[in-house]
Protein backbone atom coordinates (compact mmCIF):
# COMPACT_ATOMS: atom_id res chain seq x y z
CA UNK A 1 0.00 0.00 0.00
CA UNK A 2 1.50 3.42 -0.91
CA UNK A 3 2.26 5.81 1.94
CA UNK A 4 -0.46 8.24 2.88
CA UNK A 5 0.21 11.84 1.86
CA UNK A 6 1.67 13.95 4.64
CA UNK A 7 -0.47 16.60 6.26
CA UNK A 8 0.75 20.17 6.63
CA UNK A 9 0.88 19.83 10.42
CA UNK A 10 3.00 16.68 10.14
CA UNK A 11 5.47 18.45 7.87
CA UNK A 12 5.73 21.40 10.24
CA UNK A 13 6.70 19.05 13.08
CA UNK A 14 9.86 18.25 11.14
CA UNK A 15 12.61 20.55 12.48
CA UNK A 16 14.56 20.77 9.23
CA UNK A 17 11.44 21.51 7.21
CA UNK A 18 10.51 24.26 9.70
CA UNK A 19 13.93 25.81 9.21
CA UNK A 20 13.57 25.67 5.44
CA UNK A 21 10.07 27.17 5.75
CA UNK A 22 11.38 30.03 7.92
CA UNK A 23 14.26 30.63 5.51
CA UNK A 24 11.72 30.67 2.67
CA UNK A 25 9.62 33.25 4.48
CA UNK A 26 12.56 35.60 5.12
CA UNK A 27 14.02 35.17 1.65
CA UNK A 28 10.66 35.75 0.01
CA UNK A 29 10.04 38.81 2.18
CA UNK A 30 13.33 40.21 0.96
CA UNK A 31 12.48 39.42 -2.66
CA UNK A 32 9.09 41.12 -2.39
CA UNK A 33 10.73 44.27 -1.08
CA UNK A 34 13.17 44.15 -4.04
CA UNK A 35 10.25 43.68 -6.46
CA UNK A 36 8.79 47.01 -5.36
CA UNK A 37 11.84 49.00 -4.27
CA UNK A 38 14.25 48.40 -7.16
CA UNK A 39 11.92 49.65 -9.94
CA UNK A 40 10.84 52.54 -7.71
CA UNK A 41 14.48 53.57 -7.33
CA UNK A 42 14.54 53.89 -11.13
CA UNK A 43 11.11 55.51 -11.43
CA UNK A 44 11.18 57.99 -8.54
CA UNK A 45 14.86 58.73 -7.87
CA UNK A 46 16.27 58.47 -11.40
CA UNK A 47 13.06 59.37 -13.35
CA UNK A 48 13.49 56.40 -15.69
CA UNK A 49 11.28 56.28 -18.77
CA UNK A 50 9.22 53.30 -20.00
CA UNK A 51 12.06 51.82 -22.06
CA UNK A 52 14.53 52.04 -19.16
CA UNK A 53 12.04 50.35 -16.83
CA UNK A 54 11.61 47.62 -19.44
CA UNK A 55 15.38 47.18 -19.68
CA UNK A 56 15.58 46.91 -15.88
CA UNK A 57 12.93 44.18 -15.95
CA UNK A 58 14.89 42.39 -18.66
CA UNK A 59 18.15 42.62 -16.68
CA UNK A 60 16.43 41.19 -13.60
CA UNK A 61 15.43 38.03 -15.47
CA UNK A 62 18.31 37.65 -17.95
CA UNK A 63 20.13 35.23 -15.67
CA UNK A 64 17.91 32.35 -16.78
CA UNK A 65 19.12 32.76 -20.35
CA UNK A 66 22.76 33.31 -19.47
CA UNK A 67 23.37 30.47 -16.99
CA UNK A 68 20.07 28.58 -16.80
CA UNK A 69 21.19 25.33 -18.41
CA UNK A 70 24.76 24.97 -17.06
CA UNK A 71 23.50 25.90 -13.58
CA UNK A 72 21.42 22.73 -13.47
CA UNK A 73 24.25 20.47 -14.56
CA UNK A 74 26.58 22.08 -12.03
CA UNK A 75 24.02 21.82 -9.19
CA UNK A 76 23.60 18.09 -9.90
CA UNK A 77 27.35 17.68 -9.16
CA UNK A 78 27.31 19.23 -5.69
CA UNK A 79 25.30 19.31 -2.48
CA UNK A 80 22.39 21.70 -2.91
CA UNK A 81 22.13 23.25 0.59
CA UNK A 82 25.54 25.01 0.49
CA UNK A 83 24.53 26.56 -2.83
CA UNK A 84 21.37 27.97 -1.21
CA UNK A 85 23.42 29.53 1.58
CA UNK A 86 26.11 31.01 -0.66
CA UNK A 87 23.58 32.42 -3.13
CA UNK A 88 21.60 34.13 -0.36
CA UNK A 89 24.70 35.73 1.19
CA UNK A 90 25.92 36.96 -2.20
CA UNK A 91 22.50 38.40 -3.07
CA UNK A 92 22.46 40.31 0.21
CA UNK A 93 25.83 41.91 -0.59
CA UNK A 94 24.70 42.88 -4.09
CA UNK A 95 21.59 44.61 -2.75
CA UNK A 96 23.64 46.52 -0.18
CA UNK A 97 25.51 48.18 -3.05
CA UNK A 98 22.43 50.24 -4.00
CA UNK A 99 22.13 52.32 -0.78
CA UNK A 100 25.92 52.53 -0.67
CA UNK A 101 26.08 53.93 -4.21
CA UNK A 102 23.19 56.30 -3.45
CA UNK A 103 24.98 57.65 -0.37
CA UNK A 104 28.17 58.17 -2.39
CA UNK A 105 26.34 59.91 -5.25
CA UNK A 106 27.22 57.14 -7.73
CA UNK A 107 23.77 55.66 -8.29
CA UNK A 108 22.58 55.53 -11.88
CA UNK A 109 20.21 53.52 -14.06
CA UNK A 110 23.24 51.59 -15.35
CA UNK A 111 24.18 50.69 -11.78
CA UNK A 112 20.67 49.31 -11.27
CA UNK A 113 21.01 47.26 -14.46
CA UNK A 114 24.16 45.68 -13.04
CA UNK A 115 22.58 44.98 -9.65
CA UNK A 116 19.50 43.48 -11.30
CA UNK A 117 21.62 41.28 -13.58
CA UNK A 118 23.93 39.92 -10.84
CA UNK A 119 21.04 39.43 -8.43
CA UNK A 120 19.17 37.54 -11.16
CA UNK A 121 22.16 35.30 -11.91
CA UNK A 122 22.48 34.38 -8.24
CA UNK A 123 18.74 33.76 -8.05
CA UNK A 124 19.01 31.17 -10.83
CA UNK A 125 21.46 29.11 -8.76
CA UNK A 126 19.32 29.58 -5.65
CA UNK A 127 16.04 28.52 -7.27
CA UNK A 128 17.51 25.52 -9.10
CA UNK A 129 19.14 24.29 -5.89
CA UNK A 130 16.02 24.98 -3.85
CA UNK A 131 13.71 22.99 -6.14
CA UNK A 132 16.23 20.13 -6.30
CA UNK A 133 16.86 20.07 -2.53
CA UNK A 134 13.21 19.92 -1.48
CA UNK A 135 12.49 16.32 -2.66
CA UNK A 136 15.60 15.17 -0.76
CA UNK A 137 14.50 16.92 2.42
CA UNK A 138 10.85 15.79 2.56
CA UNK A 139 10.75 12.66 0.38
CA UNK A 140 8.73 12.21 -2.78
CA UNK A 141 5.60 10.98 -0.97
CA UNK A 142 5.28 14.38 0.74
CA UNK A 143 6.27 16.61 -2.17
CA UNK A 144 2.79 17.88 -3.14
CA UNK A 145 1.99 18.94 0.42
CA UNK A 146 5.48 20.41 0.87
CA UNK A 147 5.14 22.50 -2.30
CA UNK A 148 1.71 23.68 -1.17
CA UNK A 149 2.95 24.56 2.32
CA UNK A 150 5.95 26.51 1.06
CA UNK A 151 3.76 28.26 -1.51
CA UNK A 152 1.45 29.32 1.33
CA UNK A 153 4.42 30.71 3.25
CA UNK A 154 5.75 32.52 0.20
CA UNK A 155 2.31 33.93 -0.50
CA UNK A 156 1.87 35.17 3.07
CA UNK A 157 5.13 37.07 2.82
CA UNK A 158 4.03 38.36 -0.58
CA UNK A 159 1.29 40.19 1.31
CA UNK A 160 3.61 41.51 4.00
CA UNK A 161 6.47 42.40 1.65
CA UNK A 162 4.76 45.10 -0.45
CA UNK A 163 2.75 46.29 2.58
CA UNK A 164 6.05 46.73 4.46
CA UNK A 165 7.96 48.09 1.47
CA UNK A 166 5.42 50.84 0.71
CA UNK A 167 5.78 52.72 4.02
CA UNK A 168 9.54 52.06 4.07
CA UNK A 169 9.94 53.53 0.60
CA UNK A 170 7.78 56.49 1.55
CA UNK A 171 9.60 57.11 4.84
CA UNK A 172 13.21 56.27 4.02
CA UNK A 173 13.41 56.17 0.23
CA UNK A 174 13.60 53.16 -2.09
CA UNK A 175 17.40 52.86 -1.94
CA UNK A 176 17.52 52.61 1.85
CA UNK A 177 14.58 50.19 1.81
CA UNK A 178 16.80 47.66 0.06
CA UNK A 179 18.67 47.32 3.38
CA UNK A 180 15.61 45.49 4.71
CA UNK A 181 15.69 43.14 1.73
CA UNK A 182 19.40 42.41 2.19
CA UNK A 183 18.82 41.69 5.89
CA UNK A 184 16.03 39.21 5.17
CA UNK A 185 18.12 37.42 2.56
CA UNK A 186 21.11 37.12 4.91
CA UNK A 187 18.91 35.73 7.70
CA UNK A 188 17.50 33.20 5.24
CA UNK A 189 21.04 31.94 4.66
CA UNK A 190 21.66 31.57 8.40
CA UNK A 191 18.50 29.50 8.85
CA UNK A 192 19.44 27.21 5.98
CA UNK A 193 22.85 26.80 7.60
CA UNK A 194 21.14 25.38 10.73
CA UNK A 195 19.44 22.51 8.85
CA UNK A 196 20.88 19.21 10.10
CA UNK A 197 19.88 16.98 7.20
CA UNK A 198 23.02 16.78 5.10
CA UNK A 199 22.90 15.34 1.61
CA UNK A 200 25.28 12.72 0.41
CA UNK A 201 27.84 14.02 -2.01
CA UNK A 202 26.63 13.20 -5.53
CA UNK A 203 28.69 10.77 -7.52
CA UNK A 204 31.38 12.52 -9.44
CA UNK A 205 31.08 12.21 -13.20
CA UNK A 206 33.89 10.41 -15.00
CA UNK A 207 36.88 12.41 -16.05
CA UNK A 208 35.66 12.40 -19.64
CA UNK A 209 32.20 13.61 -18.73
CA UNK A 210 31.72 17.17 -19.85
CA UNK A 211 29.33 19.85 -18.72
CA UNK A 212 27.98 20.26 -22.23
CA UNK A 213 27.05 16.59 -22.45
CA UNK A 214 25.27 16.70 -19.10
CA UNK A 215 23.35 19.81 -20.18
CA UNK A 216 22.25 18.04 -23.38
CA UNK A 217 21.10 15.02 -21.35
CA UNK A 218 18.87 17.19 -19.16
CA UNK A 219 17.53 19.11 -22.13
CA UNK A 220 16.69 15.93 -24.03
CA UNK A 221 14.97 14.40 -21.02
CA UNK A 222 12.69 17.39 -20.49
CA UNK A 223 11.82 18.13 -24.12
CA UNK A 224 11.17 14.46 -24.94
CA UNK A 225 8.64 14.07 -22.14
CA UNK A 226 5.12 15.20 -23.21
CA UNK A 227 4.06 16.39 -19.74
CA UNK A 228 7.27 18.19 -18.83
CA UNK A 229 7.43 19.78 -22.27
CA UNK A 230 3.83 21.03 -22.07
CA UNK A 231 4.12 22.55 -18.61
CA UNK A 232 7.38 24.30 -19.47
CA UNK A 233 6.14 25.70 -22.77
CA UNK A 234 2.98 26.92 -21.05
CA UNK A 235 5.12 28.68 -18.47
CA UNK A 236 7.24 30.23 -21.22
CA UNK A 237 4.22 31.74 -22.97
CA UNK A 238 2.70 32.94 -19.72
CA UNK A 239 5.96 34.43 -18.42
CA UNK A 240 6.70 36.27 -21.67
CA UNK A 241 3.52 38.30 -21.29
CA UNK A 242 3.76 38.47 -17.49
CA UNK A 243 7.11 40.26 -17.80
CA UNK A 244 5.55 42.58 -20.37
CA UNK A 245 2.74 43.29 -17.90
CA UNK A 246 5.03 43.80 -14.91
CA UNK A 247 7.29 46.15 -16.86
CA UNK A 248 4.43 48.64 -17.18
CA UNK A 249 2.43 47.90 -14.01
CA UNK A 250 4.40 50.05 -11.56
CA UNK A 251 4.79 52.80 -14.16
CA UNK A 252 1.01 52.82 -14.75
CA UNK A 253 0.17 52.85 -11.04
CA UNK A 254 2.68 55.59 -10.20
CA UNK A 255 2.34 57.91 -13.19
CA UNK A 256 -1.09 57.21 -14.72
CA UNK A 257 -3.05 56.76 -11.48
CA UNK A 258 -0.83 58.96 -9.31
CA UNK A 259 -0.42 56.44 -6.48
CA UNK A 260 2.34 56.98 -3.95
CA UNK A 261 4.66 54.20 -2.76
CA UNK A 262 2.29 53.15 0.03
CA UNK A 263 -0.62 52.92 -2.44
CA UNK A 264 1.42 50.83 -4.86
CA UNK A 265 2.44 48.58 -2.00
CA UNK A 266 -1.20 48.15 -1.00
CA UNK A 267 -2.18 47.11 -4.54
CA UNK A 268 0.66 44.59 -4.69
CA UNK A 269 -0.33 43.27 -1.26
CA UNK A 270 -3.66 42.37 -2.87
CA UNK A 271 -1.71 40.15 -5.24
CA UNK A 272 -0.17 38.50 -2.22
CA UNK A 273 -3.64 37.85 -0.76
CA UNK A 274 -4.61 36.03 -3.94
CA UNK A 275 -1.40 34.01 -3.87
CA UNK A 276 -1.95 33.05 -0.22
CA UNK A 277 -5.51 31.90 -0.92
CA UNK A 278 -4.23 29.93 -3.89
CA UNK A 279 -1.52 28.25 -1.83
CA UNK A 280 -3.93 27.31 0.94
CA UNK A 281 -6.40 25.80 -1.51
CA UNK A 282 -4.06 24.50 -4.24
CA UNK A 283 -3.79 20.95 -2.91
CA UNK A 284 -7.57 20.70 -2.45
CA UNK A 285 -8.24 22.12 -5.92
CA UNK A 286 -5.68 19.83 -7.55
CA UNK A 287 -7.21 16.78 -5.89
CA UNK A 288 -10.79 17.86 -6.67
CA UNK A 289 -10.25 18.82 -10.32
CA UNK A 290 -7.19 16.64 -10.91
CA UNK A 291 -3.65 17.97 -11.20
CA UNK A 292 -3.70 17.96 -15.00
CA UNK A 293 -6.94 19.95 -15.22
CA UNK A 294 -5.73 22.46 -12.62
CA UNK A 295 -2.59 23.16 -14.69
CA UNK A 296 -4.47 24.33 -17.81
CA UNK A 297 -7.71 25.64 -16.27
CA UNK A 298 -6.07 28.05 -13.79
CA UNK A 299 -4.61 30.50 -16.35
CA UNK A 300 -7.70 30.29 -18.57
CA UNK A 301 -9.94 31.45 -15.71
CA UNK A 302 -7.71 33.80 -13.71
CA UNK A 303 -5.68 35.73 -16.31
CA UNK A 304 -8.48 37.68 -18.09
CA UNK A 305 -9.35 39.77 -14.99
CA UNK A 306 -5.91 41.43 -15.21
CA UNK A 307 -7.39 43.53 -18.05
CA UNK A 308 -9.26 45.48 -15.35
CA UNK A 309 -6.11 47.30 -14.20
CA UNK A 310 -5.55 49.47 -17.30
CA UNK A 311 -9.28 50.34 -17.29
CA UNK A 312 -9.17 51.50 -13.66
CA UNK A 313 -9.41 55.03 -12.32
CA UNK A 314 -8.84 56.22 -8.75
CA UNK A 315 -11.72 55.05 -6.56
CA UNK A 316 -13.92 51.97 -6.53
CA UNK A 317 -12.81 50.77 -9.96
CA UNK A 318 -9.23 50.55 -8.68
CA UNK A 319 -10.34 48.17 -5.92
CA UNK A 320 -12.07 45.99 -8.53
CA UNK A 321 -8.94 46.06 -10.68
CA UNK A 322 -6.81 45.05 -7.69
CA UNK A 323 -9.07 42.02 -7.34
CA UNK A 324 -8.07 41.11 -10.91
CA UNK A 325 -4.42 41.06 -9.84
CA UNK A 326 -5.36 38.90 -6.86
CA UNK A 327 -7.07 36.46 -9.24
CA UNK A 328 -3.89 36.31 -11.34
CA UNK A 329 -1.80 35.41 -8.29
CA UNK A 330 -4.37 32.87 -7.12
CA UNK A 331 -4.34 31.04 -10.45
CA UNK A 332 -0.57 31.25 -10.77
CA UNK A 333 0.02 29.52 -7.44
CA UNK A 334 -2.58 26.81 -8.11
CA UNK A 335 -0.96 26.08 -11.48
CA UNK A 336 2.59 26.02 -10.11
CA UNK A 337 1.73 23.73 -7.18
CA UNK A 338 -0.18 21.32 -9.43
CA UNK A 339 2.52 21.08 -12.07
CA UNK A 340 5.48 21.05 -9.65
CA UNK A 341 4.25 17.72 -8.33
CA UNK A 342 4.23 16.30 -11.87
CA UNK A 343 7.66 17.67 -12.69
CA UNK A 344 9.39 16.45 -9.53
CA UNK A 345 7.74 13.02 -9.44
CA UNK A 346 8.54 12.30 -13.10
CA UNK A 347 12.25 13.13 -12.77
CA UNK A 348 14.99 10.81 -11.41
CA UNK A 349 17.05 12.24 -8.54
CA UNK A 350 20.22 12.45 -10.61
CA UNK A 351 18.44 14.71 -13.14
CA UNK A 352 16.51 16.96 -10.74
CA UNK A 353 18.93 19.86 -10.98
CA UNK A 354 19.04 19.68 -14.76
CA UNK A 355 15.26 19.31 -15.03
CA UNK A 356 14.70 22.36 -12.84
CA UNK A 357 17.36 24.34 -14.68
CA UNK A 358 15.98 23.36 -18.11
CA UNK A 359 12.46 24.24 -16.96
CA UNK A 360 13.70 27.58 -15.71
CA UNK A 361 15.73 28.22 -18.87
CA UNK A 362 12.80 27.54 -21.22
CA UNK A 363 9.96 28.94 -19.13
CA UNK A 364 11.86 31.98 -17.84
CA UNK A 365 13.79 32.54 -21.04
CA UNK A 366 11.00 34.77 -22.32
CA UNK A 367 11.11 37.08 -19.31
CA UNK A 368 13.94 39.33 -20.58
CA UNK A 369 12.25 39.53 -23.98
CA UNK A 370 8.94 40.29 -22.26
CA UNK A 371 10.55 43.11 -20.32
CA UNK A 372 12.02 44.59 -23.51
CA UNK A 373 8.71 44.21 -25.34
CA UNK A 374 6.91 45.86 -22.45
CA UNK A 375 9.27 48.82 -22.50
CA UNK A 376 9.05 49.19 -26.29
CA UNK A 377 5.26 48.79 -26.36
CA UNK A 378 4.90 51.23 -23.47
CA UNK A 379 6.95 53.79 -25.37
CA UNK A 380 4.99 53.25 -28.60
CA UNK A 381 1.43 52.70 -27.34
CA UNK A 382 1.41 53.76 -23.70
CA UNK A 383 1.21 51.73 -20.50
CA UNK A 384 -2.60 51.04 -20.57
CA UNK A 385 -2.55 49.50 -24.07
CA UNK A 386 0.53 47.43 -23.19
CA UNK A 387 -1.20 46.04 -20.10
CA UNK A 388 -4.23 45.00 -22.19
CA UNK A 389 -2.05 43.21 -24.75
CA UNK A 390 -0.17 41.42 -21.99
CA UNK A 391 -3.39 40.34 -20.26
CA UNK A 392 -4.56 38.65 -23.47
CA UNK A 393 -1.18 36.99 -23.94
CA UNK A 394 -1.07 35.58 -20.40
CA UNK A 395 -4.46 33.96 -20.95
CA UNK A 396 -3.06 32.03 -23.92
CA UNK A 397 -0.64 30.32 -21.53
CA UNK A 398 -3.24 27.59 -20.99
CA UNK A 399 -2.87 26.21 -24.53
CA UNK A 400 0.25 23.98 -24.31
CA UNK A 401 -1.10 22.05 -21.31
CA UNK A 402 -4.61 21.89 -22.79
CA UNK A 403 -3.27 20.41 -26.03
CA UNK A 404 -1.11 17.86 -24.18
CA UNK A 405 -1.82 14.57 -22.35
CA UNK A 406 -2.55 16.67 -19.25
CA UNK A 407 -6.03 17.44 -20.61
CA UNK A 408 -7.12 13.82 -20.15
CA UNK A 409 -4.64 12.74 -17.45
CA UNK A 410 -7.24 12.94 -14.69
CA UNK A 411 -9.58 10.65 -16.62
CA UNK A 412 -6.85 8.03 -17.00
CA UNK A 413 -6.67 8.19 -20.80
CA UNK A 414 -3.35 9.95 -21.24
CA UNK A 415 0.16 8.63 -21.40
CA UNK A 416 1.76 9.99 -18.24
CA UNK A 417 4.97 8.12 -17.71
CA UNK A 418 8.29 8.30 -15.95
CA UNK A 419 11.19 7.64 -18.30
CA UNK A 420 14.15 5.72 -16.97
Amino acid sequence: MPPRPATRSALLRDRDFRLLAAATALGQLGDRVVFLALPLVAITLLRADALQVGLLTAATTAGSLLVGLPAGAWVDRVRRRPVLIAADLARALVLLSVPAAHRCGLLSVEWLYGVALVHGLLTVFFEVSYASYLPHLVGRARILEANSTLSAIRSATSIGGPALAGPLVGGFGPATTLLASATGTALSALLALAIRDHEKRPERPGTRARLRREVREGLRFVLAHPVLRATILGDALFNLFLAMYQAMLLLFLERELGLDAAGVGLILSGMGCGALLGALSATRIARRLGQGTAVWLAPLVTCPPTALIPLARPGASLCLAAAGLAALSFGGVVRVVAQAGFQQSLTPDRLLGRMNATARFVSWGGLPLGGLLGGAAGTAFGAPATLLIAAAGMTLGFLPAFLSPLRTADRGRSRIYKPS
